[in-house]
């Protein structure tokens, strides 16, 4: 499966091993390849992050290889999901796209074992780029 470089806030990095050391063990252990994206990440103070990479809160546009669907949708923490045009951070699509750039891809194991190939098109609104470090 590919793995692009990612690169990650400081603070969501914080947020998300908080969230995920906070779950039952059977839930951690789903959330397996989060907690290794995490560890692999380049990471960065909120203020350095480049504008154009997926953070928690953003708001991005991305496509999947194959359908040629786009879809856009803000990555949140499990509090604020299920909203529409919410996605959590713990679903599958979430912990993929999580320190994406634009147009960069990544191949995914979905619900079911099935990989989808999720490529960032757009990046609608990045807190960092905005000024909004402490969300």
């Amino acid at each position: 499966m590919s793995r692009p470089t990612i690169v990650l806030s400081r603070l969501d990095v914080e947020r998300i091993e908080n969230l995920l050391d906070r779950l039952p063990a059977t839930e951690a252990r789903q959330h397996a390849p989060l907690r290794s994206e995490l560890e692999r990440a380049e990471v960065r103070e909120p203020n350095d992050m480049p504008a154009d990479v997926v953070t928690m809160n953003s708001t991005v546009t991305f496509g999947e290889e194959g359908t040629g669907e786009r879809t856009t949708l803000s990555l949140v923490y499990p509090g604020a999901a299920g909203k529409p045009g919410t996605v959590s951070i713990l679903a599958p699509v979430g912990s993929a796209l999580l320190g994406l750039a634009c147009s960069q891809e990544i191949d995914w194991p979905m619900p079911g074992g099935q990989p989808r190939r999720l490529r960032v098109v757009e990046i609608n609104y990045q807190p960092e780029a905005a000024g909004d470090l402490h969300r």
